[in-house]
């Protein structure tokens, strides 16, 4: 018998570079508004580089690159136009790892509920989700402005947790970046990394619990961690 809703154990994903590739469309977006700015497009192959710190970053250090500066006021404006034209554009190249459908079924069939948090704003993280085919699994899909605080504020994490229907004393996260660990390290949660998404700082020098370098993985991973895995069956 599955657990009552307000014990239930959830497992926590960060979307962008864990669940899902989406480097191709951010960077697409990105090469958008640098060309609208006379700039340079940013080479594909530095996306891993550029994503992890979100929008912003991506658009100052894609200036950067270019070789000049952007001022606070300009950054603002450039980055709701990245908003704009990305959330016309969410799943052009995007596509979920492998593997990370059959986890999440592996998961949810023991009794885990599943959630998303995420620095992509809610309802690009819910519609690219649903495109993406899995939005139906998660309890919760929480953005970087769903509550006042975002990631590594660990509030956005407990929320999120919270909104599942669970508690951060049974729950898990997956993340890809420094950003990830840190959240959950402040919550005091224990996190799984995958080393395949967006992080200038290879995950292994970052510290998690765990490192999974497949979805296959991922299952047995949380149940070393959380140690709830027998009660949530």
């Amino acid at each position: 018998m599955s657990p009552p809703l307000s014990l239930a154990p959830v497992v926590v994903f960060d979307l962008d570079g864990t669940l899902a590739e989406t480097a191709g469309d951010l960077i697409a977006t990105l090469n958008v508004v640098l060309a609208e700015e006379g700039l340079p497009p940013v080479d594909g192959s530095l996306a891993r580089d550029l994503i992890g710190a979100g929008a912003r970053a991506m658009i100052e250090r894609g200036f950067a690159a270019g070789g000049r500066a952007i001022a606070p006021a300009r950054l603002d404006a450039l980055f709701r136009a990245f908003l704009a034209h990305y959330g016309q554009h969410l799943c052009e190249r995007s596509h979920l790892f492998p593997g990370a459908v059959a986890a999440l079924d592996r998961l949810a069939a023991a009794g885990y509920r599943l959630a998303v948090c995420t620095n992509k704003v809610e309802d690009h993280s819910v519609r690219l989700l649903q495109r993406l085919g899995v939005a139906d699994r998660f309890a919760a899909i929480c953005g970087r402005d769903t509550f006042p605080w975002f990631k590594p504020d660990p509030r956005h994490l407990t929320e999120t947790i919270a909104r599942a229907g669970g508690d951060p004393a049974r729950a898990v996260m997956v993340g890809d970046s420094r950003t990830d660990i840190a959240t959950a390290r402040a919550a005091r949660i224990p996190v799984v990394a995958v080393p395949f998404g967006y992080t200038e700082i290879p995950v292994r020098d970052l510290g998690p619990d765990l490192i999974i370098d497949h979805f296959d993985a991922l299952f047995d991973a949380v149940q070393h961690l959380g140690g709830f895995a027998r009660s949530a069956a």
